[in-house]
């Protein structure tokens, strides 16, 4: 599996920052996947990060291209 967060549709709120630190940071104002951190979907937190997103802006995708958005 793979995190991304699409930066065209975050408008920055911090919550991922907030729920992930460990996997999220924030670049010019925007959310942002840490690099290195695009696989740990099992890291606490993510899977309620991207889920609680309001602007659905993160992505969990399978290794069977299937999509979970937040």
């Amino acid at each position: 599996m793979r995190i991304s967060l699409d930066p065209e549709q975050c408008y920055g709120s911090g919550d991922c920052v907030h729920r992930a630190p460990s996997v999220f940071t924030e670049v010019d104002g925007l959310g942002a996947v840490i690099p290195g951190r695009e696989h740990d979907v099992d890291a606490p937190r993510v899977r309620e990060a991207a889920e609680g997103c309001p602007s659905a802006a993160i992505t969990i995708t399978r290794a069977d291209t299937e999509e979970a958005r937040g």
